[in-house]
């Protein structure tokens, strides 16, 4: 059927109202007056037009989201959706393309799980069945990209609500669908909504909240692989990934191997940020507590020097009465009790 005629029959199998208001209605209460207001806009006029509508709004989600403009951009996506019913109808994969989409803006720019998995839920079964019954592979690749995108967003919701189980079992079908995607795409995928990199993080963090720590350190280990292999050693997207990994090093007991990767990312915070910077400072503080954690002697002098270098960073930036100033200080005046040593001592360093 044409495409005119496809629009023409979904205007009058369910009119735009009807439609607004089931999203409306699927979003839970955690429906926003912002949200509410771009749904009811959509109601004036989107009915002419609807595919260059769709291109506008699409285009326009990307210009908002480069300013920062979360919420703007979140009201596009609900457009796009309300949109593409129309367009497609609720029973295409371009609708549940659109809603998996939606979902993953409930998440990443509003950072609300609970209704980002209500909208991944109700695009899963008809991606899934496109998925097996579509012909075509430039098809295929669309519908492949919106599972990974799907099952991402579900497992990062769980992960947010402390649900580790349920977080690693959706990213490990998010992984499959990248592994099949990059086999059709002959190992060549780019500009992918969820990069590899994203994905390979969250399954370390989700093995890290079910236990699973070699297999968090082999997919921290492969995400920082990967960052080098396309960014260089000297990009700030390495430092949290070595804090993290230096975590999972810890809780196996390597504060040797932990300390190594707090070192780097130190190093790297020095020459990217300078050494008197919120950044530094944190990093600082976290080799110092990383050295205090090893419980031994020769590491006390380190302890120490970066408390003191993390306690000067915060005074110098974000000022001595800053919660993260505050707390650092009682963090090292706790140590230098346990250590038999005299607050004056510290105050004195310091200043």
């Amino acid at each position: 059927m044409p495409l005119a005629g496809i629009y023409r029959s979904q205007q009058a199998k369910k009119p735009a109202y009807q439609q607004r208001d089931e999203l409306y209605s699927s979003s839970g209460s955690g429906q926003s007056e912002e949200d509410t207001k771009a749904i009811e806009e959509m109601a004036v006029g989107c009915m002419s037009l609807p595919e260059d509508k769709l291109a506008q709004s699409q285009k326009k989600i990307a210009q908002l989201m480069k300013k920062n403009m979360n919420i703007q951009a979140n009201k596009e996506l609900i457009r796009c959706v309300i949109l593409s019913r129309i367009i497609f109808g609720e029973e295409h994969w371009k609708c549940a393309q659109a809603l998996a989409s939606l979902a993953y803006g409930y998440l990443t720019l509003r950072g609300l799980p609970a209704q980002a998995k209500k909208h991944a839920e109700s695009a899963r079964s008809t991606l899934l069945t496109w998925k097996e019954n579509t012909t075509s592979n430039t098809e295929k690749k669309e519908i492949l990209e919106a599972l990974v995108m799907l099952y991402y967003t579900v497992g990062v919701a769980w992960l947010l609500q402390n649900h580790g189980r349920e977080a690693y079992f959706n990213l490990q079908k998010a992984e499959r669908n990248m592994k099949e995607l990059k086999e059709l795409c002959e190992g060549s995928v780019h500009r992918l909504q969820v990069s590899e990199k994203d994905l390979t993080i969250a399954l370390g963090r989700a093995s890290l909240a079910v236990h699973r720590l070699n297999l968090a350190l082999a997919y921290f280990e492969k995400a920082i692989g990967n960052v080098i292999a396309a960014k260089g050693d000297r990009t700030s997207d390495l430092v949290s990934l070595y804090e993290e990994i230096a975590q999972i090093e810890q809780l196996r007991r390597n504060h040797d191997q932990a300390i190594q990767y707090l070192q780097q990312a130190y190093s790297l915070c020095v020459s990217l940020f300078t050494d008197v910077s919120p950044q530094t400072a944190e990093a600082s503080a976290l080799l110092a507590k990383a050295h205090a954690l090893s419980g031994e002697a020769q590491h006390r002098d380190a302890v120490e020097i970066y408390f003191i270098k993390s306690i000067s960073a915060y005074q110098a930036t974000l000022g001595p009465t800053d919660y993260e100033t505050l707390t650092t200080i009682e963090e090292f005046c706790k140590w230098l009790v346990q250590n038999g040593e005299k607050q004056v001592n510290m105050n004195r360093q310091i200043n």
